[in-house]
C-alpha cells in the first residue's frame, strides 16, 4: 500500500511540473507572441491613450491581435520589456528622457539633434526604430494662474525674475536635486531663485497653485488639470529644459515580421498636436473617460489615417 501511494505521488508530481513548463512556454502568458502585437505603456492617461490609439489602427488596417500592457513604471522599465521581447511596440518614448537615461548620455537642448541622436543610437545599440515624433512633446513647464500672469505680464519664465524673491515655488520631489535640468540648473541659466522651494506630488501642484498655495508650479504641459484650472505655461525662452518629442519605438523584429506596422506608426507623424494631446488628457483625467474611449474618438474624428496608411501599402 505504501509503494502504491509512493509511486502515485511521483507520478502526480512529474504531471504538474510538465503542466508548470508547458504553461511556461504558451503564448500569452510571458512575453509577446507571434500571432499578436503587444504594446508597451507608462502608467498615465497620455500614455494609455497613444497605445489605444495604436491598436486601434493596426486592428482596422491589420488582421493581428493587439494586446496592452500597462502601467509600466519608468521610460527604463518600457526599455527593458521592448529589449527582452515582452513588448514590440512602446507608446510614448521621450527624447528628453532616454538621452540621459536609456542612453546616458548628455542633454540637448536642440530639438532636431535631439531626435538624430535617439533614432541613430536606438537603431545601432538595440536593433529598435525610434519613429518621427507624433507632433507633441511632454516637458516641464513653469506654470502659474491666469490672473497672475496678467497681473504681473507674465509670458516667458524670464518675466519671473523681478518678482521670484516674493514668490514660492512648488516641484516634484526628484526636480529639486537632480543635475542637469534640475533646480541649481535652473538657477544658473536663468539667473534667479524663488523665495522659497515646496517639493510635492507632481499631481498636487495644480490644486496648490489654483488654490493660491503655491504662487508658481513646475507642471508637465501636456497634463489636462492645466486646462481644467485656466493655467498659463510661461515660455522657456533659454530653453534649459531638452526636448521631450514623444515618439512610438518598435523593435526591428515585429517590424520585419509585420512590414505594414512601418506605415501605420509612421502615419501618426505629426498628427496630435500639443493642445490635441492635451485635450486628450483632460477627457481622460478630469472627465475620467477611459484612454480607449478617447482614442476611438480620435481615430474616428480622423477616419483611422486610412487615406494616408492606404496610399502608402
Amino acid at each position: 500500500m505504501f509503494q502504491y501511494f509512493r509511486n502515485k505521488c511521483i507520478t502526480l508530481l512529474i504531471v504538474a511540473c510538465l503542466f508548470i513548463l508547458t504553461s511556461c512556454s504558451l503564448p500569452g502568458l510571458s512575453g509577446s507572441s507571434k500571432n499578436t502585437i503587444t504594446i508597451g505603456t507608462l502608467n498615465t492617461s497620455e500614455s494609455m491613450t497613444v497605445a489605444y490609439i495604436i491598436k486601434g489602427l493596426i486592428e482596422h488596417h491589420m488582421d493581428e491581435k493587439v494586446n496592452i500592457i500597462g502601467n509600466m513604471g519608468s521610460t527604463i522599465v518600457q526599455h527593458q520589456a521592448l529589449e527582452q521581447g515582452e513588448v514590440d511596440i512602446t507608446a510614448t518614448r521621450y527624447t528628453g528622457t532616454d538621452l540621459p537615461g536609456t542612453l546616458q548620455m548628455d542633454p540637448v537642448t536642440d530639438t532636431d539633434k535631439a531626435l538624430e541622436i535617439v533614432q541613430t543610437e536606438f537603431t545601432k545599440r538595440f536593433d529598435q526604430t525610434w519613429f518621427e515624433p507624433y507632433g507633441f512633446e511632454n516637458s516641464y513647464a513653469f506654470t502659474v494662474t491666469r490672473e497672475l500672469a496678467e497681473r504681473e505680464n507674465l509670458e516667458k519664465v524670464s518675466d519671473i525674475k523681478d518678482i521670484a524673491s516674493d514668490l514660492s515655488l512648488g516641484v516634484d520631489n526628484s526636480w529639486l536635486n537632480r543635475e542637469g535640468d534640475g533646480y541649481q540648473g535652473f538657477i544658473d541659466t536663468y539667473g534667479f531663485e524663488f523665495k522659497k522651494e515646496y517639493p510635492m506630488q507632481i499631481g498636487l501642484v495644480y490644486k496648490a497653485v489654483s488654490n493660491g498655495d503655491m504662487d508658481v508650479v513646475l507642471a508637465y504641459t501636456t497634463d489636462g488639470r492645466i486646462e481644467e484650472f485656466d493655467l498659463v505655461n510661461l515660455e522657456d525662452d533659454k530653453q534649459f529644459f531638452p526636448p521631450y518629442d514623444a515618439s512610438p519605438v518598435a523593435s526591428n523584429d515585429i517590424l520585419e515580421q509585420f512590414p505594414q506596422l512601418n506605415n501605420i506608426l509612421s502615419a501618426l507623424e505629426g498628427k496630435i498636436e500639443q493642445e490635441t494631446m492635451r485635450r486628450m488628457n483632460y477627457e481622460a483625467d478630469v472627465l475620467m473617460k477611459e484612454p480607449s474611449v478617447v482614442a476611438k474618438e480620435f481615430l474616428e474624428e480622423n477616419d483611422y489615417f486610412a487615406d494616408q496608411i492606404i496610399s502608402e501599402e
